[in-house]
């Protein structure tokens, strides 16, 4: 197949430039503020990095701090400059060699991340196929969740919000839980009143609960309100937490963890304990799009079904890809972010996402007059 409009061979294709930019958004929660068990924050901050290879510019981008997109020119950029754009696996196994003394975990994998996904997304628009016709798709749409339901949202807000995911069509909302226990009930209740007995409930206590207190909620949560989905009841590091909450929790009442895990082994870890009903991957996190087929692979090994978390616009893609599927996590912050950054982002249809195959690559634009303003590192495009 041919590169560009001038016929080079994909394999000749050299990456002759990168550029790396962060924009910041402020939180819509009150006060500006947004909360969940064990973390407060005021605005999201997105780290974008584009490639560019005959003639075509592939674009990937992860969640973090501004710190990320100066990882990515210090670490990353001269190693992939000048390399051949046909083999993103290739180049990724390059880039984590590299920053193997600066730090792999954290913000070097999310770097990393962030950069794959460009590159994919490179290799897809030179070939002028929609990403999802070029990774080994098994679906070819991805079911959401819809999820927010912040800590600090007042009843008639958090209700309105699951509501109206439900409205649309999603049959699944997930609320945080756990920063004050004991307001938990009333919120559950409001939700279930608001939502209706059909629609599934999840719940995510962003590791604030200890393991007994997480083994009480859970029962709680299912009996009253039943709750389907406990996700971080306790710390992800908590492995052996983990697994008494799979292992003594109800038996309707899924544990889930795996969105700070960075690296395959961190995946391993969760999947050998076992700790996990169903397993999240963040593909801005985990390597990227080569990291999702590696966790793919893993979680269908061990009979677990893969839940994408976040970043919906990439996640759509690469998801199609996971053979034991669940669902992806439809996140109000970055749905937020990525409709006021990109052209091109999906909307869900009967409860799912399904990628535009007349679109190539990702299937996104940049729409850079709305995305200035926002800007907190990197150089204007002309």
């Amino acid at each position: 197949m041919s590169g560009d409009g001038a016929g080079l061979p994909l394999v000749a294709c050299r990456i002759d430039a990168v550029d790396v930019h962060a924009f910041e958004l402020p939180t819509d929660g009150p006060d500006g503020q947004e909360e969940d068990g064990t973390l407060e924050w005021d605005s999201t901050t997105m780290v974008l990095v584009r490639v560019h290879a005959g003639g075509r510019t592939g674009l990937g981008y992860t969640y973090g701090d501004v710190s990320v997109a100066t990882f990515i020119d210090s670490q990353l950029t001269g190693v992939v400059r000048g390399q051949s754009a046909s083999s993103p696996p290739a180049l990724r196994d390059l880039m984590a060699r590299q920053i193997r003394n600066a730090g792999r975990p954290g913000v070097g994998a999310m770097a990393v991340s962030a950069v794959d996904v460009a590159l994919w997304d490179l290799k897809a628009r030179l070939l002028d196929l929609p990403l999802i016709h070029l990774l080994p798709a098994f679906h070819g749409r991805v079911p959401v969740y819809g999820s927010g339901g912040f800590t600090n949202y007042p009843l008639d807000r958090l209700a309105e919000q699951l509501a109206d995911w439900v409205e649309q069509g999603i049959p699944r909302v997930k609320l945080k839980t756990s920063r004050e226990p004991g307001r938990d009930p009333r919120r559950l209740s409001a939700v279930r009143k608001a939502v209706g007995d059909e629609p599934e409930i999840f719940t995510d206590a962003n590791g604030a609960l200890s393991r007994k207190q997480a083994l009480y909620w859970a029962r709680r949560f299912h009996e009253e309100w039943d709750v389907r989905w406990f996700e971080e009841p306790v710390s992800s590091a908590d492995l052996e937490g983990l697994r008494m909450l799979r292992d003594r929790g109800p038996e309707r009442l899924e544990v889930a963890a795996g969105e700070y895990a960075y690296t395959t082994q961190d995946f391993a870890n969760l999947v050998e304990a076992p700790a996990v009903d169903c397993l999240q991957a963040d593909v801005t996190r985990c390597g990227g799009i080569t990291g999702v087929l590696e966790i793919s692979g893993l979680a269908a090994a061990h009979h677990l079904d893969l839940s994408a978390h976040c970043a919906p616009a990439v996640s759509a893609h690469a998801f199609c890809a996971v053979r034991r599927l669940r669902h992806l996590e439809y996140f109000h912050d970055h749905v937020r972010f990525e409709h006021l950054l990109f052209d091109g982002t999906l909307s869900p249809e009967g409860g799912a996402l399904r990628p535009d195959p007349n679109r190539p690559g990702l299937g996104l634009e940049i729409k850079w007059q709305d995305a200035e303003p926002h800007r907190v590192y990197g150089t204007p495009t002309t």
